[in-house]
C-alpha cells in the first residue's frame, strides 16, 4: 500500500470537505437527530466507501483509455479546476426537508442515501476520480479519501455547529485550493 497516496488523498479530501455541502449535511443530520451520532457516522462511512470506490475505479479506468501525456494534462487541469472550485462556498439545499425519524437503522439508511446522493458530482468525488487516475491502487485511494471524509465529517457530527463556528472555513478552503492548484501545477510541469 502506497502510504503517500493514502496521506495525500486523506489530506486533500479532508481540506476540500471543510464547509462542503456534505459536511453541512452532516451538521444538519446531527442537529436533527442528536441521539443518533453513531448511526450518522456509520452512514457517512458506508456512503463514502461506495461513492469513492466507484469514483476511484472510474479514474483508474480512464487512465487505461488515454495516453500518459493526455492524462497528465487532464489531471493537471482537473486539479487546477478543483482548486478554483474550492473557492466557491457550498450551500445545503433541500436535504433539510427530509422526514423526521428516530430509530438508529432509519437514521443510518437516511444518512447513507442522502450522503451518497449529495456526494455525486461534488468536488471531493471529482478529486477522488482524479486521484484514482493519478495512482494505480484504487483501494489505497478509496481508503485515503474515505479517511479524509471521516476526518472532516465525524467531528462535525460529534461537535455539531460549534465545529464550524470555530473553524475559519474561508481559510481552510484557501489552503485546500492552494494545495489542489499546487498539485495541478506539479502534475502539468513535472509528471
Amino acid at each position: 500500500m502506497d502510504l503517500s497516496a493514502v496521506t495525500l488523498s486523506a489530506g486533500v479530501v479532508a481540506l476540500a470537505e471543510m464547509g462542503d455541502k456534505t459536511q453541512l449535511l452532516s451538521l444538519m443530520l446531527a442537529a436533527r437527530y442528536p441521539k443518533q451520532a453513531l448511526a450518522i457516522i456509520a452512514g457517512i462511512f458506508i456512503a463514502t466507501i461506495a461513492n469513492h470506490a466507484c469514483a476511484a475505479l472510474l479514474g483508474h479506468w480512464l487512465m487505461t483509455l488515454v495516453s500518459p501525456d493526455v492524462m497528465r494534462w487532464i489531471l493537471g487541469l482537473s486539479f487546477l479546476g478543483i482548486g478554483l472550485w474550492l473557492l466557491v462556498p457550498d450551500h445545503i439545499d433541500d436535504a433539510a426537508e427530509s422526514k423526521v425519524v428516530d430509530r438508529a437503522l432509519q437514521v443510518f439508511i437516511l444518512t447513507v442515501v442522502l450522503f451518497f446522493l449529495a456526494e455525486m458530482g461534488d468536488k471531493t468525488q471529482i478529486a477522488t476520480i482524479a486521484l484514482g487516475a493519478k495512482y494505480e491502487d484504487v483501494v489505497t485511494v478509496t481508503i485515503g479519501t474515505t479517511l479524509g471524509m471521516m476526518l472532516a465529517n465525524a467531528p462535525a457530527v460529534w461537535l455539531g455547529q460549534k465545529f464550524t463556528k470555530r473553524m475559519p472555513i474561508k481559510w481552510v478552503h484557501g489552503v485546500a485550493a492552494l494545495t489542489f492548484i499546487a498539485i495541478g501545477v506539479v502534475t502539468l510541469l513535472w509528471s
